[in-house]
Formats: structure tokens, C-alpha cells, sequence
């Protein structure tokens, strides 16, 4: 049914495009025919496939950091009220600002390479599991609680039994919002100051030489990566919480 609905969903996709390429007329808007030609072309030669895995790499480290950090800060403070109490100021001010204007910042302190744009995904995507698995965590009913503990679980076995498994669906849930996330600001990280990924070659290979059908490439490439990377969440759900999915 997913793999129907994708199909769909692209062949409509191709077809708008289509007729709002035939609309604007204009080289700004290729038609779809010719993008994915040379979307081929571009990976064939190496060109767009070399950055493509360079952005993968960058998007998969800073969500895998992101979870590792994340989840057990969550899970803690969502067992614990008094942690909560005492960290719940400070996520409160954390949590609005717009962390992507700190870019200038991570690139003074480390540099053009990958570690100043993971480190700012991961700054950005730290808060958002974080407060959506402890909001799960501390939901789960006081009585599941009571009832483990009267079997003699210490706080160990609880974290591992009740508040890990039941916060599952959440920490899947974060990982899925994260992923849209994490490849907006990766093409802005790219945009500038470096020298490799789709932002890159979208922006600085592509678009600043007037080269739409490459740019409309490196749109199509990264497009493709969010979607990959979203499916990849779909299939971790269906292998870590398959009782979501019990008819």
C-alpha cells in the first residue's frame, strides 16, 4: 500500500511539474524529461553521486548522535520528576531560539569541514527528541509503574521494561519529525563555506553558473535522500514497535 501510494504520489508530482514547466516557458523551469536525464548523467560521472554520499554521511551521523544523546536525556527526565523540575527552565529558554543562526559560530569553532555542520543538526535535533520523549515518558500511567514495582524492579529495571518500550512509538515519531529537520538545514549548512554535499552543488556548482537542469538534479538528489531516510524510519518502526501495526 506504501509502495502504491508512493507511485502515485510521484506521478502526480511529475505531472504538475510538467505542466508548470510548460506554463513558465523559460529555462528557470526544465521539464522533468530532461531534469532526470541529467540527474542520471551526473551520477553516472560521479559528479553528483560523491556529494550525495557526503550529505548522507553528514545527515545519518547527526541523527544517530542526536538519538544517542537525546533519548536517555528524555527518558530521564521523564522518570524522574525532580530532574525535570530542575532542567525544565532551562528547556524552556533552549527549545524556541532558532539554533541555525549559531552556523556562523560552529564554523568559527570548527571549521568549514563536517564536524561544524553535524554538531549543528545535532544541536538542533538534541531538543526535539528530547522534549517528545520525555512528554511520552512522563504520560505513562502511574499504576503500570506501581504494579513493576511490586514485582521488586529497581530504577534500572523500570527504565528498561516500562519507560524505554513504552516510549518507543515517541522516539520514532521524533526521529521522522527530525529527518525533515535535519535536510533543510544540512542544504543550509552546504550553502556556503565548503566545498562538498547537495547544498553545495545545488548552490555553488549549479545555480551560481545559471546551471538549472544541474540544480533541478541536486533538488531531485536531496529530495530523494529525505524521502530514503524516511522510509528507513518507516522500516524501523514496523521492526521496533510491530504491535502498532497488529490488525
Amino acid at each position: 500500500m506504501r509502495w502504491r501510494d508512493l507511485g502515485i504520489g510521484l506521478l502526480f508530482t511529475i505531472i504538475i511539474w510538467q505542466v508548470l514547466a510548460w506554463l513558465v516557458n523559460r529555462p528557470i523551469l526544465p521539464g522533468p524529461a530532461v531534469v532526470l536525464y541529467t540527474f542520471g548523467r551526473e551520477l553516472v560521472a560521479g559528479r553528483l553521486a560523491g556529494h550525495f554520499l557526503v550529505s548522507t554521511y553528514r545527515v545519518l551521523a547527526s541523527i544517530a548522535i542526536s538519538l544517542v544523546l537525546a533519548v536517555p536525556a528524555g527518558l530521564a527526565l521523564g522518570q524522574s520528576p525532580r530532574l525535570n523540575r530542575i532542567f525544565s527552565p532551562l528547556l524552556y529558554i533552549a527549545y524556541p531560539i532558532p539554533k541555525v543562526v549559531f552556523l556562523p559560530v560552529f564554523l568559527l569553532l570548527l571549521g568549514i569541514g563536517d564536524a561544524s555542520k553535524i554538531a549543528l543538526i545535532v544541536v538542533i535535533l538534541f531538543f526535539q527528541v528530547l522534549v517528545v520523549v520525555r512528554d511520552q515518558a512522563s504520560a505513562i500511567r502511574p499504576e503500570l509503574i506501581m504494579s513493576v514495582r511490586s514485582l521488586g524492579a529497581g530504577r534500572l529495571a523500570l527504565l528498561r521494561f516500562v519507560y524505554l518500550p513504552a516510549s518507543v512509538p515517541a522516539i520514532l515519531t521524533a526521529l521522522r519529525l527530525s529527518i525533515g529537520t535535519a535536510v533543510a538545514v544540512l542544504f543550509l549548512a552546504e550553502s556556503f563555506a565548503t566545498t562538498s554535499g547537495l547544498g553545495y552543488y545545488i548552490m555553488v556548482e549549479s545555480w551560481s553558473r545559471v546551471a538549472y537542469t544541474e540544480m533541478y538534479a541536486g533538488v531531485v538528489a536531496m529530495s530523494l535522500l529525505g524521502l530514503g531516510l524516511y522510509y528507513l524510519a518507516d522500516w524501523l518502526e514496523r521492526r521496533l514497535a510491530p504491535w502498532l501495526f497488529a490488525s
